[in-house]
């Protein structure tokens, strides 16, 4: 019977293993995933804000600055989370401390041990980004009453960037520093260039590219359609929407695929 509700609920109960091991460092996790970017958000969005609302009122279209730029801290926050949250744990998974070696000599599959691992972070992300949320309505900086969603946009764009990274994390099988070189070439890039810290089409088109194919960028401009009602084409908004989840799903089918081939059916 045991083993028949392992086959069967075999992702929540991995899940649940992960967030218990979470729950030993919870108070690094909150510093980490909300105060971090609560006071960079205070930073950028209150002292920064002050000196850019004096001299460029109108562009920004036509929010303050604050407004313009908390949306998109939201989705940074969450997607630095997954680049962390799925790329050391899945290596430490499958070569440092082989934890997932255990619970697969269990009834469980490598489909359910990937599914409980993501499941987890999802939920780890979701709670981080309303949390966030919380703090950005209370310095006024969602005025519309569809804010909320953004906490659910960013838990996507989450996943769309740290899903194709678990599924490259589970390929590695040495060490060589290739997380540090995803964190400099490739997070910190997509943070930068993702129209974070003023629009997008402000950027000459040498690097501009860059947002178009960022979840951050494509996050972020959901996020501010949602919490304070960003003229968009709607063709565009969808656009967006599709692009975050078919980067989610394919990452997710990468996933359950590399955990095969490193573990065996």
């Amino acid at each position: 019977m045991s083993a028949a509700r392992a086959r069967r609920w075999g992702s929540f109960f991995y899940a649940e293993q992960v967030l218990r091991v979470m729950r030993n460092y919870g108070w690094s996790v909150i510093l980490y995933s909300v105060g971090q970017p609560v006071a960079y958000l205070f930073a950028m969005g209150v002292g920064l804000a002050s000196l850019v609302d004096a001299n460029s009122e109108a562009a920004f279209g036509g929010v303050s600055y604050l407004e313009f730029v908390a949306p998109a801290l939201l989705v940074s926050a969450a997607v630095m989370t997954a680049s962390g949250e799925f790329s050391y744990p899945i290596m430490d998974g499958f070569k440092w401390r082989r934890v997932f070696y255990g619970p697969h000599a269990s009834p469980l599959i490598p489909q359910q041990i990937a599914s409980g691992h993501i499941m987890a972070s999802s939920l780890r992300f979701l709670l981080q980004s309303v949390v966030y949320f919380v703090v950005v309505a209370l310095f006024g900086a969602s005025p519309s009453p569809w804010g909320w969603v953004s906490a659910i946009v960013a838990t996507v764009a989450a996943l769309s960037f740290g899903l194709p990274l678990m599924a490259y994390a589970a390929s590695i099988t040495q060490d060589k520093g290739q997380f540090a070189l995803v964190q400099r070439f490739i997070v910190m890039p997509l943070f930068l260039f993702s129209g974070t810290f003023f629009p997008l089409d402000s950027l000459p088109i040498a690097v501009r590219w860059i947002g178009w194919i960022s979840p951050v960028w494509h996050g972020t401009e959901l996020g501010r359609v949602f919490t304070y009602g960003m003229d968009q084409d709607p063709l565009l908004t969808i656009t967006h929407i599709v692009f975050l989840l078919v980067t989610a799903v394919g990452g997710w089918v990468l996933v359950r695929r590399q955990f095969v081939k490193r573990m065996g059916s």
